[in-house]
């Protein structure tokens, strides 16, 4: 007998393709457009499966799953929405949703996880929560937030990787509110911000007179952030030694204050962040292996920029209101070309740059308006022509030096250099129909150089 999938959607388009997508696939759909149709029916009759929109004339889908789980728990519920609308993601995952899925969906993707859902037994939970502060639809921002839902009922380590500027510190909060810890402290650090000498104290603490200057007794951030969340960001800047000692605290839940002789309780869930390449510095021992195998129980990559490009307008939307708000300004609104032309950058200081964009737009253009002709020179189009840069395939090139020189400190050449031949490598083995020997030949490499080529493009990714 086909499996029973009830579909709730106060869009007869949606229940139309839904409809006929679940029969093609052997499915057995019933079809509602209320919630009270739908608990009429379920007094009756029990489904395999529900697909329900979160927003619904009457009792919504929240309200809806609620009611359905009390009598049959172990139900799979997957909840479609056409808005991004993430604070409805909290409470429907921490509600037992199976799955959270944005409108519009890829059906192969759905019927991936009908089928999932179908030979699972839910209960547990698993969810998807908002990154507070931040907007986006994507595919994977969506994988993001669905990563951290399933970690929002834990005080599991998590290890946040990702390039300066895509909001390391924004997915840490998320983690945080959404968690057991959520009404306790928040405390962050930026570990290479510190001096070497410094952090110390500022991660344990010192008693008075533990060292010149230390005329008081001073909280370390572990007992500030006690019963809440330690955010320790850019841990791969750690030096060595006080690596030792934070494996220490975490290993033994205690520690010393600098000076100190009374050890103090270690109470706080840790979080760390960072934009290097740990397994890399573990491998030339700039970083303890049992440090970074104790700190990534979970490993979470937030995306850069170039890979949420469909998120530029609504995120361009949104930072250009919260500048207005924050400048005290009149709110001001993007013309579609510039959103197009902005979805064509390759954004080297991410969600970062592009905000800071937003606030220099709110603060310097004259109109409500703002266009392609109100960006700075170094972004406008007209300043990478032909003539400056040398020919039409360099422009965006230049572009790119331009940008990451004006948003980001870290060194330009060999990022670039092996960003281009990764780009070269890949280009020219998807033109060769995946065949790397003919590929290297046409490059004039070889294929072992073909092949490390392939490789830098493979880490960059990850």
């Amino acid at each position: 007998m086909a499996d029973q999938v009830w579909v709730i959607d106060d869009d007869p388009g949606i229940r139309y393709v839904l409809e006929e997508y679940l029969r093609s696939e052997g499915l057995s759909p019933r079809i509602f457009s209320t919630g009270e149709e739908l608990s009429q029916a379920f007094r009756h009759h029990e489904p395999d499966l529900v697909l329900a929109d979160i927003r619904l004339d009457g009792k919504d889908g929240l309200e809806l799953m609620q009611e359905l789980r009390k009598s049959r728990p172990e139900l799979p519920v997957i909840i479609m929405t056409a808005y991004s609308d993430l604070d409805y993601a909290v409470r429907a995952f921490q509600g037992g949703a199976f799955e959270f899925v944005a409108k519009p969906f890829d059906l192969n993707e759905l019927g991936r996880l009908i089928g999932k859902a179908l030979k699972s037994q839910p209960g547990t939970g698993d969810g998807d929560v908002p990154l507070d502060g931040m907007v986006g639809s994507c595919p994977a921002f969506q994988d993001m937030i669905r990563v951290i839902g399933r970690l929002s009922g834990s005080d599991i380590p998590v290890l946040i990787t990702g390039e300066t500027g895509t909001g390391k510190e924004l997915v840490a909060r998320a983690l945080h509110n959404h968690s057991p810890r959520a009404k306790g402290p928040f405390v962050a650090i930026n570990t290479a911000a510190i001096p070497e000498d410094l952090l110390e104290s500022e991660l344990f603490g010192h008693e008075r007179g533990a060292f010149t200057g230390a005329a008081d007794k001073r909280l370390g951030r572990f007992e500030q952030a006690s019963g809440g969340t330690l955010f320790l960001d850019e841990i791969g800047d750690m030096p060595l030694s006080l690596q030792s000692r934070l494996l220490r605290v975490l290993a033994e839940g205690e520690y010393y204050r600098l000076g100190g002789h009374d050890l103090v309780e270690s109470d706080v869930r840790i979080i760390t962040a960072t934009h290097r390449d740990l397994p890399s510095l573990v491998a030339q021992g700039q970083f303890r292996a049992d440090l970074y195998h104790r700190l990534k129980v979970i490993t979470l990559r937030v995306p850069p920029l170039r890979e949420r490009l469909e998120d530029i307008p609504a995120l361009t939307r949104h930072f250009l209101r919260e500048a207005g708000q924050e400048f005290r300004l009149p709110p001001k609104v993007p013309d579609p070309t510039l959103l197009d032309y902005l979805k064509t950058l390759s954004w080297p200081g991410n969600v970062r740059e592009l905000r800071h964009l937003c606030q220099s737009l709110v603060a310097l253009a004259p109109a409500p308006v703002i266009g392609i002709d109100d960006l700075p020179p170094e972004l406008h189009p007209s300043q990478n022509g032909p003539a400056e840069s040398g020919g039409d395939w360099t422009t965006p090139m230049c572009a790119e030096l331009r940008s990451r020189l004006r948003f980001s400190d870290e060194p330009v050449y060999e990022a670039l250099k092996t960003r281009f031949e990764s780009e070269v490598a890949r280009t020219t083995v998807s033109a060769c129909a995946g065949n790397q020997s003919e590929a290297a030949r046409r490059l004039g490499i070889s294929r072992n150089t073909l092949a490390r080529m392939l490789r830098e493009q493979e880490t960059a990714a990850q």
